[in-house]
């Protein structure tokens, strides 16, 4: 059975070593690595059969998949550590594939796979099946409580403060691959849309900043020679408000599936 090493102790760590304790995640933990070891230390110790704390070295020597759930920052070296060891990764923070290509590269050099799941999205099935053939246009427009927009890079750069505002504004318009850059807590699911239809550079994000929304929502829309799609999710946030509960369940059934005997989905 494929062991699983996880990178990162936060809102998702922290979720997956959970269900892991619940039986809900089935497959065996490894080990677990942070860049606070205190905090997960502590954490570990709330666990009835915790996994071992590693260094990162030690934590691809013990798993055969690698799961990252510590920020997009992490991912380049992460993944080029993981698959010079000849070891699958699964990438939560897929934003950063974006403006790293040779990740891609690197993996199929050295015969390793890297995972994806769609995250706090739902339809990529449907995105990916249209791909195949003529897609006009792809646009996502995403609206987030004010919390969990509040200090990403684009706003931080530009000196704004969505803490304030008083009704619904539109803080950002343009393509994935910008949108990634400029909010990279924030819409990794922009990044699963682009990858799974036609690409960062084409597929349009709009984000809007809500006062008193209390989920994260996205409004998808694609057309194209199969039809028209438009695909509606409302999320409720885990402790970290930029993070739905739908990212940590579709990591665990996307780990889930690698035992199951049935795929389901395009």
């Amino acid at each position: 059975m494929t062991s699983i090493g996880i990178v990162g102790c936060g809102a998702v760590g922290q979720a997956l070593l959970k269900a892991s304790e619940a039986g809900t995640l089935t497959l065996p933990v490894a080990g677990i690595t942070s860049r606070t070891e205190a905090t997960a230390l502590e954490f570990l110790e709330t666990l009835a059969s915790p996994p071992p704390y590693c260094t990162r070295e030690e934590l691809l020597d013990a798993s055969d998949l690698v799961v990252e759930a510590a920020g997009g920052d992490v991912v380049p070296d992460l993944a080029r550590e993981t698959f010079e060891a000849g070891k699958d990764l699964m990438a939560i923070s897929i934003g950063a594939l974006l403006d790293h290509p040779d990740i891609l590269d690197l993996a199929a050099e050295r015969g390793c796979r890297l995972y994806a799941p769609s995250g706090a999205i739902a339809g990529l099935d449907g995105i990916k099946s249209a791909s195949s053939g003529r897609i006009d246009h792809v646009t996502m427009t995403t609206r987030k409580p004010l919390k969990a927009l509040e200090g990403s890079p684009y706003l931080v750069e530009r000196g704004i403060s969505v803490l304030g505002y008083t009704e619904e504004t539109e803080i950002f318009a343009g393509t994935a691959r910008e949108a990634c850059r400029g909010f990279p807590a924030n819409v990794n699911v922009s990044a699963a849309v682009s990858l799974a239809g036609i690409g960062p550079d084409r597929t349009q994000i709009r984000i809007m900043a809500v006062p008193g929304l209390e989920r994260n929502c996205h409004d998808i829309e694609v057309e194209g020679e199969f039809g028209r799609l438009h695909i509606h999710i409302e999320n409720i946030p885990t402790e970290n408000p930029r993070t739905g509960r739908l990212t940590v369940m579709s990591i665990i059934r996307t780990l889930q599936n690698l035992a199951s005997p049935l795929q389901i989905g395009t």
